[in-house]
């Protein structure tokens, strides 16, 4: 007894001993948590840009408990969670997988269109759409999780914009009659043209009046428009009551030019934009998200990769990035 004593005291003092030379800042790396959960974007490895890596989905589920995520956020679509091949069978074996590494499906994300053939009035592409969207709600129940990401609508030029806008509405409306048989919120994405601006975002869900019709609102989209930081914490507040998702990228934006030989001199084209990691690109986050949290925010954040990404798509770099991604989070100093 007293030789097991003294093994435990010095087991003990050698903790201690370990803990006091360990330097201060990577016990608090050890320890500290990011704000909010983090999900992994699946179209990260789905190979779709230039160069970028495939991973199949189950090795992505693995590879985003690697990185440090607590979630994922799955593509709705080949190469990943395709509604025409998960059925029953394949769906409780991804959520056993899911189970198995501790992994949380924060999202799912759709892949919705409610101006698509707006110009051939024969086709029911609102109905159309909402059915999909029912079965994308029904696909997340059957994971264990209770929201859907979806568009609103591209614009077809040539049509007037209130047709195509009223064609949002109505498809939103439908489609949230579908996702609420599965008690499942729709999270519109600030991404097509219909609605993108805050404002106009704003007016479109107040005007589709659901209350499964919410926002997933990202920081990306408002920079692009050319929002100032005070001006994107404004955003974030307006947003603040339908608020339930985001989803972060970070991208530099590089000038074009076309040269014209007669005139010896270059002609101003818009600007191509590239991925970066979080935090090196032109995106005030640490605005974003000191607003996130001033609103009370406590849905999840999300990463991706979804452009042509610094330093090329490999493995060993989406990784990397990734991981870049987990620390800035768990570092963010926000009041």
């Amino acid at each position: 007894m007293n030789r097991m004593k003294r093994t435990v005291h010095a087991v003990v003092l050698l903790l201690i001993f370990a803990l006091v030379l360990l330097p201060a800042s990577q016990v608090g790396a050890q320890t500290k948590k990011a704000p909010w959960k983090l999900a992994l974007h699946s179209v990260s490895y789905a190979g779709f840009w230039r160069g970028q890596a495939y991973l199949p989905l189950d090795k992505f589920l693995e590879k985003a408990k690697e990185l440090g995520f607590d979630a994922v956020m799955l593509m709705a679509k080949d190469p990943h969670l395709s509604v025409l091949k998960y059925d029953e069978a394949a769906r409780a074996r991804l959520r056993a997988k899911l189970d198995e590494l501790g992994l949380e499906v924060a999202i799912i994300a759709g892949y919705t269109d409610f101006t698509g053939g707006v110009d051939h009035g024969g086709i029911p592409i609102c109905e159309i759409q909402a059915s999909y969207v029912g079965q994308l709600a029904k696909l997340a129940r059957d994971l264990g999780c209770d929201k859907v990401r979806i568009f609103t609508g591209y614009y077809r030029p040539g049509v007037p914009y209130d047709k195509q806008y009223g064609m949002v509405v109505r498809g939103l409306k439908l489609a949230a009659k579908e996702a609420a048989k599965y008690n499942v919120t729709l999270a519109v994405q600030n991404h097509h043209d219909i609605g993108n601006y805050h404002d106009e975002m704003l007016w479109l869900l107040r005007e589709v009046n659901e209350p499964n019709v919410k926002a997933a609102f990202d920081a990306w989209t408002p920079t692009l428009q050319g929002l100032s930081s005070k001006e994107l914490a404004e955003a974030v507040k307006k947003m603040g009551p339908y608020l339930v998702h985001t989803t972060v990228a970070d991208y530099v934006r590089f000038p074009r030019f076309a040269y014209e030989s007669e005139l010896t001199n270059f002609k101003p084209l818009q600007p191509i934009v590239r991925a970066v990691p979080v935090g090196e690109g032109i995106i005030d986050y640490k605005t974003f998200f000191q607003a996130l949290k001033d609103i009370g925010y406590k849905g999840y954040v999300a990463y991706e990769m979804c452009e042509v990404l610094k330093g090329g798509g490999s493995l060993e770099n989406l990784d990397r990035t990734a991981r870049h991604f987990v620390e800035y989070m768990r570092n963010l100093d926000l009041k």
